[in-house]
């Protein structure tokens, strides 16, 4: 009786995918996040998007996160329930001081009030919101503190800044003043600033609101429909692509102290046994579907064995124990090769075989594949000459089969073993 070999060949296809469920944000800050009404702008991003969330902000001019956290508007917005996220957003001028002024004068506030946000909404992600150097340096404070004369001065304490803040806080960060910069070297031309070189023009705004966007749902902006008044459509294209770009290639440097989670795994097959590795961050709790109405698994690196080969969506939803998830889905092919395969030597079936680490076939071969023992594609080569032979001296030692399409276009199949 034929015993039956199935090769696998595995295909992931990645793809991540938030759910449009609606979700809640409060901005706290000053003019840089009411000027263009960035809260709005992030919520008709989101909807273009297919996803809802529902905003409200308190923006006093030129708050300061000390003045904010001593305001009873600021407390009230904090107290209310439902919060998924509170954006918290400096005066723009105090987290690019000295480190030990921002230590003494704004660390400690922001501090306060993530605790504030916290003691009302347990399961409330705190955001920085890091803001952008003046289009050339601070000149009012550049005596007093010279890194900051310059905008890049600025923009790198700025920076620093910001990060600490999430840090020491368990916080998110989203790098607004990171893709400000990417933007402003790469397209110079596009004004970012309003005409007193500090707040936003319509373009900066927008490109804020697309950071903050990819920073929430882990997603890229390229392709949203909607586009902030007064942004030409090649600008919004681009701030688009440098805001996904800043956030998603990068997203453990903003977002590794806070508790917003990604979901990640990894697919390793031996025949129809798929090995999950789990490789995601800031979650505990897993639901696994593995595409072949078999029951949820919520383990968390699982090993499933399928029936039959066939193509599945595998889709691992990763949560916290504050219901924040994020889902991941991988496509995984599995593709049956046909019987033939015997434990007997081949040669008396085929007219291939292998010897002195060369794949022997005969002449008018066309197409040639050579496979693992754990059902990996190793080479799919075609013969475009008169070929009647393939080194495979790069083999590592171990057993191999090998698929040959003929002149006749019939599948040879067969194994060798590389000593």
């Amino acid at each position: 009786m034929k015993q039956i070999f199935i090769i696998l060949f595995l295909v992931i296809i990645s793809a991540r995918i938030s759910s449009a469920e609606k979700r809640k944000i409060l901005f706290l800050g000053n003019s840089y996040t009411y000027y263009n009404d960035l809260p709005n702008t992030l919520k008709q991003l989101a909807l273009s998007l297919g996803d809802t969330l529902e905003v409200d902000s308190y923006t006093p001019g030129g708050a300061s996160f000390q003045s904010l956290s001593n305001d009873a508007n600021t407390l009230a917005k904090i107290q209310l329930p439902g919060w998924d996220y509170v954006v918290l957003q400096a005066q723009s001028q105090e987290p690019a001081f000295s480190p030990a002024q921002v230590q003494s004068d704004t660390y400690p506030f922001a501090k306060k009030l993530d605790s504030l946000i916290h003691i009302s909404n347990p399961c409330a992600e705190t955001i920085f919101y890091m803001t952008w150097g003046r289009k050339n340096g601070d000149a009012g404070n550049c005596a007093a503190y010279p890194p900051i004369c310059t905008y890049e001065g600025m923009q790198q304490r700025l920076r620093e800044s910001y990060l600490e803040m999430s840090n020491t806080n368990h916080a998110t960060c989203s790098p607004v003043g990171v893709a400000w910069r990417t933007f402003r070297v790469a397209h110079p031309a596009v004004e970012l600033y309003n005409p007193d070189e500090s707040h936003p023009s319509v373009n900066g705004t927008y490109l804020a609101a697309c950071t903050f966007y990819c920073s929430i749902y882990h997603k890229t902006t390229l392709g949203a429909n909607y586009v902030l008044a007064g942004v030409a459509a090649a600008d919004a294209t681009n701030m688009q692509d440098i805001a996904s770009n800043t956030v998603l290639d990068s997203i453990e440097n903003w977002q590794q102290y806070g508790g917003i989670p990604v979901a990640a795994f990894t697919p390793i097959a031996n025949n129809l046994q798929v090995n999950f590795t789990n490789n995601s961050m800031r979650a505990t709790i897993y639901e696994w579907d593995f595409g072949d109405l078999s029951p949820i698994d919520n383990t968390t690196n699982p090993t499933h064995t399928y029936a039959t080969p066939g193509n599945y969506t595998v889709k691992l939803i990763s949560k916290t124990a504050c219901n924040k998830y994020e889902v991941k889905t991988n496509a995984v092919n599995l593709i049956g090769i046909p019987n033939g395969l015997e434990d007997q030597n081949l040669k008396k079936k085929s007219s291939i075989f292998y010897y002195n680490q060369q794949l022997i076939f005969p002449k008018g071969a066309k197409q040639i594949a050579i496979i693992n023992s754990a059902g990996m594609h190793i080479l799919n080569r075609a013969i475009h000459s008169d070929a009647t032979f393939l080194d495979c001296g790069f083999l590592p030692q171990g057993l191999y089969y090998y698929l040959v399409n003929d002149q006749n276009s019939e599948l040879q199949r067969g194994k060798f073993m590389v000593p």
